[in-house]
């Protein structure tokens, strides 16, 4: 099969909207949590959640073109601007026949079903806005990436929660490896920090209802209580490694191999052997070529609830036996909260600069985990040499996605 390279990465996050921005405030521990500013949440359990900071969409698209979408598609279309200057691509050189577009979302807009509810309760039927429909439905963040770009090739949107952007990045990969397109502006995005987001993951008891925002997100620590909400967007540019030989692109790293599984188990909660998730995990490794020690580092799905990180640690182990403990594990969303269909595509650009600079960040926060998880959590950033990197995602119904990246060598 084709090689498929990374070329190009944007980046908007509760800690910095571009990359490098967001990559050393990842070094430097900076926790993007704080205090709910969007509703009054006198009500509600969580106080808290991880909220993008001075995102303007003006600063990418024309008032008009951002007045037709939500947020996340605001923060697609901005991550994408990123991810497609830095590859150096020319739009205007190239067959954007073969250019495709792979950005996934977990929800949609629920602020817009919120505004439109209000509006029919109110007002009627015929108050309803004309165009809540394409505001509200995923599909619109590629749909608007593909419009802002002019990109006529592969145009999909996955929706698997929250291993949203890891699928989409997996499936991505796939169509420049059967040769679907030559290029593919691939991830996830998330604008999720409204009254029923809140609300509904709320009532799951699923969120950290600590009013103290650098003890809320607290994944693989004993005192974990749950996930803190996060936004944001993850976009990467894929190309196929002749591509990007032909036209001289910088190549950041490889995609060295996608595994997808499902646990077939509960509807919100991992299976408590790992069993799926340490698949995904070897999948990813077989089509590498790779054995379990071969690679050093695993950018957890690590969310902070009590299951996941549990099952997430018994799955690591079960993937790579006595080899696990040889493993840098951490979270980047101890620093972000959960960027939900966002999350899978930020930490795989993670993996990307942890390969290229050999850095492995702290996992912000942690302390001591209980005994059964007794993995290397990485309580202190890590310089070591990192040739491959595996980002895991576990989504609601069962969804496990793996993503491995290596370093790139021609």
């Amino acid at each position: 099969m084709k090689r498929v390279v990374v070329t190009g990465t944007g980046v908007i996050s509760p800690i910095g909207n571009m990359t490098e921005t967001f990559w050393e405030n990842l070094k430097k521990k900076t926790v993007g949590i704080g205090r709910i500013d969007r509703f009054d949440t006198e009500k509600y359990k969580t106080k808290l959640a991880a909220q993008v900071k001075d995102f303007d969409p003006l600063d990418t698209m024309e008032f008009k073109e951002a007045k037709r979408m939500e947020l996340f598609g605001q923060y697609a279309v901005a991550a994408s601007a990123e991810a497609i200057a830095q590859s150096g691509l020319a739009l205007e050189m190239e067959d954007r026949t073969r250019i495709g577009v792979s950005v996934g979302c977990g929800i949609g807009s629920m602020p817009i079903m919120e505004k439109s509810y209000e509006k029919l309760e109110s007002k009627g039927p015929g108050r309803i806005p004309p165009l809540m429909i394409p505001l509200m439905i995923s599909n619109m963040a590629a749909g608007n990436v593909a419009i802002h770009f002019g990109l006529k090739g592969k145009c999909i949107n996955v929706v698997t929660a929250c291993a949203t952007g890891t699928h989409s990045i997996g499936e991505a990969v796939r169509a420049i490896q059967c040769g679907d397109a030559d290029v593919m502006v691939a991830g996830g995005t998330e604008a999720a920090i409204c009254p029923l987001g809140i609300g509904g993951f709320g009532a799951l008891t699923a969120l950290s209802t600590s009013e103290d925002p650098l003890a809320a997100s607290l994944p693989f620590d004993k005192r974990r209580g749950g996930f803190v909400m996060g936004e944001g967007a993850g976009v990467v540019v894929l190309e196929s490694y002749e591509h990007a030989q032909t036209r001289g692109a910088q190549i950041l790293a490889e995609v060295g191999g996608y595994g997808a599984t499902c646990d077939a188990y509960h509807i919100t909660s991992p299976c408590e052997d790992g069993e799926g998730a340490a698949r995904a995990m070897q999948l990813a490794m077989q089509e590498a070529g790779l054995t379990e020690h071969e690679v050093q580092y695993i950018n957890a799905h690590g969310t902070g609830t009590h299951h996941n990180d549990l099952f997430e640690t018994r799955a690591i182990k079960k993937a790579f036996g006595e080899a696990a403990y040889q493993l840098n594990v951490n979270s980047t969303k101890s620093m972000t909260g959960h960027m939900l269909g966002a999350a899978g595509a930020v930490e795989f650009i993670v993996c990307v600069k942890t390969v290229q600079e050999n850095y492995i960040h702290a996992t912000a926060g942690f302390e001591e985990a209980e005994e059964e998880m007794d993995l290397n959590y990485t309580k202190e950033a890590v310089s070591r040499e990192v040739t491959a990197a595996i980002s895991n995602s576990l989504g609601f119904g069962g969804h496990n996605g793996s993503l491995l990246v290596k370093k790139f060598i021609g």
